[in-house]
């Protein structure tokens, strides 16, 4: 295992409380930015939870890649889904997409885990 990505997931879920109370008013625009964007509408939530996460991979975002392999988990994404969008990521960002695609991959796998372990 390279990363620990859900065990990630929880220590930046507090460290962004904190930044929630010192810039509310930022990070209230910031969540509605997020709900709009993520609202089914032509595409559904799962495929542009997909497409986050290939975006984490291309701009090489370690905590992007663990949120967002955690929320394509839960909107029903499977690993041969993952894995495509692993390779557009790849398409777009070359050679350092290639050492992030393995990461996002390994941090859907932890997840998938942990959530058939609850």
């Amino acid at each position: 295992m390279h990363k620990n990505w859900p065990q990630m997931a929880g220590e930046l879920s507090g460290a962004i409380r904190d930044l929630r109370g010192g810039a509310p008013e930022v990070m209230k625009a910031f969540s509605g930015m997020a709900q709009a964007a993520l609202k089914a509408n032509a595409l559904d939530t799962k495929t542009k939870e997909l497409i986050a996460l290939g975006i984490a991979v291309a701009i090489r975002c370690d905590g992007c890649v663990a949120f967002h392999a955690e929320a394509a988990l839960k909107q029903g994404a499977t690993r041969d889904e993952v894995m495509e969008t692993m390779g557009m990521a790849i398409y777009m960002g070359a050679g350092p997409s290639v050492m992030y695609a393995a990461q996002a991959v390994e941090a859907f796998d932890q997840f998938a885990a942990k959530s058939a372990a609850a």
